[in-house]
């Protein structure tokens, strides 16, 4: 028998490609893990970075404007201002003014923090909704959160919209787990952080204290849906008995004394917010609008098929988790679904039901910008709907037709003209170009008229949004100082004093106003100009903003 032969084996020569392939292979697999096990980041980094994409292109308007306008203010300026305007939005602009001082303004930075509070409330929302109905659920929640319309405008806006969606939802989850704590151990630190939140959200923005007494609503309908399931296990032997109560009265207790004290703290706030109602004096009362804007613009961006889906699905959500925990055989899973409506619904209807409910008792309160409070738990009801589907990829598919659904509107926000179709950046660039193509040395003066629909508010506050096209200008008509005086805007004065005084070697005067719904002073800045040996060179108009170009002969 012999034996058998031994030698060396020989290895084929690599081309090099496959490491690569499995480098590639093992970040693929790495990413996806980490899509499984952190869906919360995963989801809010898609927030921001979807968010934040070109938010750059859309021209500011007006909101954005007194944002900027305050938020670059002196720490003193900006609390003698809160004192005569917009104390509802002080909190907000204090914390812009920090964010300026860090990375300067233009308006990307202006929007950035609105990009990365969408990103923060989807993460939370995923955490809310895994919490509320497992993985899916809060996955899918997360995703429609990020799909809504309007959830892609706020986050595009310089204003604090997203940042109350963020506090609302971040708000609702401390508010759980203070709830569960209550019922399986030490609860005290939890309530505390509750009560501090709430000081902090409804400073933050008056509106919040809804979503408080919505999580009161939850509450006490939580208790009576366990007292009506103990009433029916009772009379029915078959009816399975409910476990251990998720809500007792030492949670109202509880929940009654943070939110009480959180109330009293933030009282001279609310009352300061209160004296200046008139600044929502231009919120019209209950008419034919009010409708469509319930149904379609405050959550839907105004787009009516959009809204009938939406609407649709929401109702499937919420008849459908009801309606699966009352079945003799309901599963834990529809236990928590149900919870999941109990905890959603009353932050969906209590904040606009009451805002609608004033407007009509004569105290102009609701507009459609001030129920994005409700966005996360909108999504959350629709998500309640998806989730149903089975199987997976049925439901993947589902998610799959709502993003694309929602790209319309993605794009739509991020387009030049998106905020009230305002022309401002091309103005600015009009002018910084007609500018460049003038002599270094040239001297030059500017005379801000009104702008369209606000004829108290002059032009200037397209200098405020785009100040580098204006650096080194002359203001020849203004008499006050908003940020010295206390109030947002700049006021023009007696032109034919204003302008004559501050000519000096000025040899080009710009007039920057507005069309129609504005108030035109540009006739008697033609004629002081005239008078001074100045003409007309040049003149342009960019959707309502009208430009003229004086130089003197």
């Amino acid at each position: 028998m012999s034996t058998p032969r031994t030698g060396t084996i020989s290895v084929p020569r690599t081309t090099g490609l496959a490491p690569v392939r499995t480098r590639s292979r093992r970040l693929v697999s790495s990413i996806g893990l980490a899509v499984v096990r952190t869906p919360e980041l995963t989801i809010g980094a898609l927030g921001v970075l979807v968010a934040a994409a070109f938010a750059w292109v859309p021209s500011l308007w007006y909101d954005e404007a007194a944002t900027v306008t305050s938020a670059q203010r002196t720490w003193a300026q900006l609390w003698a201002e809160l004192h005569s305007v917009d104390a509802v939005h002080g909190l907000y602009y204090a914390l812009m003014h920090v964010w300026f001082w860090l990375v300067g303004y233009t308006p990307f930075t202006l929007r950035f923090p609105s990009a990365l509070a969408v990103g923060v409330a989807a993460g939370l929302l995923v955490a809310l909704g895994r919490r509320l109905g497992g993985r899916r659920l809060g996955i899918t929640a997360g995703i429609v959160f990020l799909a809504l319309p309007r959830v892609q405008w706020a986050g595009s806006e310089g204003r604090p919209y997203a940042t109350i969606t963020t506090l609302a939802v971040c708000l609702t989850l401390v508010g759980m787990t203070a709830v569960r704590r209550t019922r399986t151990g030490r609860s005290l630190h939890w309530w505390v952080a509750y009560g501090a939140l709430a000081l902090v959200a409804v400073t933050f923005n008056v509106y919040l204290s809804l979503a408080v007494v919505a999580h009161a609503v939850t509450l006490l309908w939580t208790m009576l849906a366990r007292r009506t399931s103990l009433r029916r296990a009772t009379v029915s032997r078959s009816a399975r008995i409910p476990g251990p109560p998720l809500v007792t009265g030492a949670t109202l207790v509880r929940w009654a004394v943070a939110a009480g004290i959180a109330a009293v703290v933030v009282s001279p706030v609310v009352v300061e917010i209160a004296s200046q109602s008139k600044q929502v004096a231009w919120i019209a009362g209950i008419g034919q609008r009010t409708g469509a804007q319930v149904f379609a613009t405050a959550w839907f961006g105004g787009v009516d098929w959009y809204a009938a889906v939406a609407w649709t699905l929401v109702l499937l959500g919420v008849v459908g988790g009801l309606v699966e925990a009352h079945r003799r055989s309901a599963t834990v899973r529809s236990l928590l679904r149900a919870q999941a409506v109990r905890v959603a619904l009353p932050l969906v209807v209590i904040p606009t039901a009451a805002l609608v409910l004033a407007t009509a008792m004569g105290k102009h309160l609701y507009s459609p910008k001030y129920a994005t409070l409700s966005l996360p738990f909108v999504a959350l009801l629709i998500a309640l709907a998806l989730t149903m589907i089975r199987p997976k990829a049925l439901l993947a598919a589902a998610v799959g037709v709502v993003l694309v659904l929602s790209v319309p509107t993605a794009v739509a926000v991020k387009e030049p003209l998106a905020k009230q179709d305002s022309t401002w950046a091309r103005a600015a660039s009009i002018i910084a170009a007609e500018r460049s193509s003038n002599r270094v040395d040239a001297d030059e003066g500017v005379v801000f008229g009104s702008v369209y629909g606000h004829p108290g508010t002059t032009a200037d506050i397209i200098r405020v949004s785009y100040p580098d096209a204006f650096a080194g200008m002359t203001d020849l008509g203004v008499r006050k100082n908003g940020a010295e005086s206390g109030v947002l805007w700049n006021q023009t004065g007696d032109l034919a004093t204003t302008i004559p005084s501050r000519l000096d070697d000025i040899d080009t005067v710009w007039f920057v106003g507005g069309t129609v719904k504005a108030r035109n002073i540009e006739p008697e800045t033609a004629s002081v100009l005239a008078a001074h040996g100045f003409t007309v060179e040049e003149h342009w108009k960019t959707g309502t903003v009208v430009i003229t170009e004086y130089v003197r002969r």
